[in-house]
């Protein structure tokens, strides 16, 4: 896979994380926020690790 696509890719998903962020801000969210947080938490660590893989300078 070409590392152009990855980043668009990682773009698409580091622009989901802002729609999450606002559904926790839902009062009647539920127990679909522990989903929610969930979901957080792996795409910080799926652009965590991206970002170590390939360094800034290659991005």
């Amino acid at each position: 896979m070409d590392l152009q696509i990855i980043r668009e890719r990682i773009a698409v998903v580091e622009s989901k994380r802002d729609y999450l962020l606002s559904l926790l801000e839902q009062p009647n969210l539920g127990t679909l926020r522990i989903d929610v947080n969930q979901a957080l938490e792996e795409l910080d660590e799926l652009i965590d690790e991206f970002r170590r893989i390939v360094p800034k300078k290659e991005i």
